[in-house]
């Protein structure tokens, strides 16, 4: 019997899954971990014969990290699509990313570091991987009138939460005797990071609780599921021919999006490191940063609607570009608040104008389209293909990072994919695809 849609019960526990988890994207991945990875490694160490500067080490980590989810994006793809496991996939990546996320606890120094580098590296796979379960359950419960609408209240959902357990942690850092905390040591952060996981896993579970419960297809298993998902894979690949702006659009994506996400993930560590800020500083600059790129979004909507996706786009990767190079020459805190803004401004902003615009050029994705295509394949390439752009700029950040010992070279060669991605976006034209019959990807 399959579930009934638009149930109210249910819209309301898949928003509940984006508070959830939205708390460690904000606090783990941006807020507080990485300024405290800095802190507890030491500056330069050897690995197997390597040597890495802690800032090198946490970059290489988000590049193996995003590595093996874009290794198993197809696999988890297929699994989505084939049905059958959706809700115990979500449930495994979330229990398994929120006991990544626990285990940070007890990462208190150098003697440590493989605790906080492993559990770093599994909070951010489990993380990933269960949005595209989360993300896949979207037509199980909805009707196409309500997608919209239930996506941005995820997304609400998700802001809100994330800045309430921010601002908790902020008080847990900045006035640790209000908990009973000693003032001085790791403790206050170390349990920051133990809300987080006992957030996460909380409201997680209540979200699963009222989502579907899976429906078992006999003869899917692991190896056909992971047939599915390449065989989308190549069949949008195969198809790329016949739709040139979507071609073209992707290779330009591609570029800036490795320059985007590696500013996102690294912007806090190079302030701990390069300009000495403290913790509770950071918490501060990143709701700065959150604040602003939600107007940040609206004003590339308007951007958009004015002179159209092109030029909206080659405005934000203008302010980009600035940013990296302005980054090179920042010394001094205030300075820095002033480039976070910028960064909040166009953060938001280059990531829904980006699907937008190719939902714009893909099949089906036109007004009064005839093809009789599914997007969700064309949409899985997209992914994939932003998570390679990330395991390609967290790379190439953390190889001149060692090479040079300054984070500054590192985050000013960024603004070269932002260049490229300027330079290849000239090629693109925003027109909509042929209507004509393709047949379903794979």
């Amino acid at each position: 019997m399959q579930h009934p849609l638009n149930d109210q019960k249910t819209l309301n526990g898949w928003a509940l899954f984006d508070w959830a988890n939205s708390a460690f994207a904000l606090v783990i991945t941006t807020a507080i971990f990485p300024p405290y990875f800095e802190e507890m490694v030491d500056e330069q160490f050897e690995v197997l014969g390597f040597t890495f500067t802690n800032s090198s080490w946490f970059a290489y980590l988000i590049t193996f990290s995003y590595l093996v989810i874009a290794l198993l994006s197809p696999l988890l793809s297929g699994i989505a699509d084939a049905g059958g496991r959706r809700k115990w996939f979500l449930q495994f990546f979330t229990t398994m990313g929120g006991l990544g996320c626990l285990s940070l606890y007890f990462f208190d120094g150098m003697e440590t570091m493989w605790i906080g580098s492993l559990g770093f590296i599994v909070g951010l796979v489990g993380f990933a991987g269960g949005l595209v379960f989360y993300n896949s359950f979207l037509p199980i419960i909805a009707s196409p009138d309500r997608f919209d609408r239930l996506s941005a209240r995820g997304f609400a959902m998700g802001y809100v939460g994330s800045v309430i357990l921010l601002l908790l942690n902020l008080a847990m850092v900045q006035q640790p005797a209000w908990f009973g905390l000693p003032a001085s040591g790791t403790l206050s952060v170390r349990l920051a990071f133990v809300t987080v996981g006992i957030w996460w896993l909380a409201f997680a579970y209540l979200s699963l609780s009222r989502l579907p419960d899976d429906k078992r297809k006999p003869g899917n298993g692991l190896a056909d599921m992971a047939a599915l998902g390449w065989a989308e894979l190549r069949g949008v690949w195969r198809q790329m021919k016949e739709y040139p702006q979507a071609k073209r659009f992707l290779i330009a994506f591609f570029s800036y999006s490795a320059g985007v996400q590696t500013v996102i993930f690294l912007a806090s560590i190079f302030a701990k490191k390069e300009l000495g800020f403290e913790t509770a500083e950071l918490i501060v600059v990143v709701l700065i940063l959150q604040v602003v790129a939600v107007a940040g979004a609206y004003l590339a909507a308007r951007i958009s609607e004015a002179r159209g996706n092109k030029f909206a786009l080659y405005f934000e990767l203008i302010i980009w570009t600035l940013i990296c190079v302005v980054a090179y020459f920042v010394n001094g805190k205030l300075q820095f608040y002033v480039l976070a803004g910028a960064v909040g401004l166009v953060m938001g902003g280059v990531q829904s104008l980006s699907r937008s615009t190719y939902a714009k050029v893909i099949p089906g994705g036109s007004a009064g389209s005839t093809v009789p295509q599914d997007t969700t394949s064309w949409f899985s390439f997209y992914d994939v293909l932003e998570k390679v752009a990330i395991v390609l700029g967290t790379f190439i950040f953390g190889f001149l990072d060692a090479l040079t010992g300054s984070m500054r070279v590192s985050i000013l060669m960024l603004a070269v994919f932002f260049i490229l991605g300027m330079l290849f976006l000239s090629r693109f034209r925003v027109t909509p695809p042929p209507q004509t019959s393709a047949p379903p990807a794979g």
